[in-house]
């Protein structure tokens, strides 16, 4: 590697090692396997703002592609599933190398060991499975699994050009890959509301499985669950992370409105709900089963909740800067607004319990979550 190149690699291994909890392991794994290998030519530089992404052209100016690879930024390498030319600059995110903070505390989570047999869902730029393989130092003992297939086909290219050995599967990640199974190790880089149980049915017993957990409401969330000899995985919720749904898990769209909404007063702060703690948002997401986010505009923030089974069930409630009331919008007979705060107020009454105290446990018959102990369910 030139000069450049390795000062850069020496950036980042510095940048993730201040990230708490992230081992030296994956610093290591880091340096080893430099990210430059699996950035395409063009792409687009996501920093913390989404609205102040651009494009980046390693032909046209290298020195800025090189500084923005080896940066804190994800980067995105596919809008609209392929429909849209990454110059484009703007469009649904669809496939990306992940922040290199991110990719380090999920990998730290892991703690996959030499030898061990590991699955990873979402192969993406191949940059995490080229990690992986080096951790766990076996030849063929990473497959990766990547729905859409032009994505794997640049990955392949990718992990040949680098040398690296991982067995890259076009597939559904949901459904594992049974025949490379039992595994030690499921890496998962895209976000699930609902862990597929074939994950849990393709570990060994003690196996480790990491994944963002995205229900749809508010924060996103790191799921680290371990699997026990009768076929259950029991985790938490150690900190947050955020990525692309799994294509098959995308939410659900909101039914236009047909002006046959109720309008009514709302006690409740819209902001009260929208910019709830993440404690409060896991709770939330359980108790309810509801997506929800919110809106910013200049004289207004609107928090709106949907019901991912029926999108014609929505309410969103408005502030109006300057105003002492507030209002709700509901489309649907289902009072989803008095549902999402009665579970905020139950959240309070638990006394505000952080992300840190949820779990999950995963069985064959679907996912509960828990507060503090397993037999405390409060929902899905």
């Amino acid at each position: 590697m030139d000069e450049a190149i390795v000062q850069g690699v020496e950036r980042l291994v510095a940048h993730v090692r201040e990230v708490d909890g992230v081992r030296g392991f994956v610093a290591r794994a880091m340096r080893a396997v430099p990210r430059h290998q699996f950035i395409p030519d063009v792409a687009l530089v996501v920093p913390g703002d989404p609205e102040k992404a651009f494009v980046i052209d390693r032909e046209r100016d290298p020195v800025t592609w090189r500084d923005m690879v080896y940066s804190e930024h994800a980067i995105v390498t596919q809008l609209d599933e392929g429909r849209t030319d990454i110059r484009a600059g703007a469009g649904a995110y669809t496939s990306s190398s992940s922040a290199p903070s991110t990719v380090a505390y999920l990998l730290t989570l892991l703690d996959p060991e030499p030898d061990d047999r590991v699955l990873e869902v979402g192969t993406g730029t191949g940059w995490t499975a080229a990690l992986l393989d080096h951790l766990v130092g076996t030849q063929g003992a990473v497959t990766t699994i990547e729905v859409d297939g032009a994505v794997a086909a640049r990955a392949a290219k990718n992990l040949a050009a680098a040398s690296v050995g991982a067995h890259l599967v076009v597939g559904d990640g949901a459904d594992g890959f049974p025949q490379g199974a039992p595994y030690d190790r499921v890496h998962v880089t895209c976000g699930v509301r609902k862990v597929p149980y074939a994950w849990i049915e393709q570990c060994r017993p003690g196996g480790v499985i990491v994944a963002p957990y995205c229900p749809g409401f508010g924060d996103n969330h790191v799921l680290r669950l371990v699997t026990l000899p009768d076929g259950t995985a029991v985790g938490r919720f150690p900190g947050y992370a955020s990525y692309m749904m799994m294509r098959s898990q995308r939410p659900a769209t909101y039914a236009p409105d047909d002006g046959s909404g109720l309008r009514r007063p709302t006690e409740v702060h819209p902001r009260t709900i929208g910019l709830a703690p993440p404690g409060a948002d896991l709770a939330m997401a359980a108790i309810t089963g509801l997506y929800a986010h919110i809106g910013r505009e200049e004289t207004r923030f609107l928090s709106y909740v949907l019901d991912p089974a029926a999108p014609g069930q929505w309410a969103v409630a408005i502030h109006h800067r300057g105003d002492a009331e507030h209002t709700v919008y509901q489309m649907g007979d289902r009072p989803l607004w008095d549902e999402v705060t009665d579970a905020y107020f139950r959240w309070v009454s638990w006394g505000k319990p952080g992300r840190e105290r949820f779990g999950m446990t995963v069985t064959e018959e679907g996912q509960r979550v828990w507060l503090d102990m397993p037999d405390q369910v409060i929902g899905k």
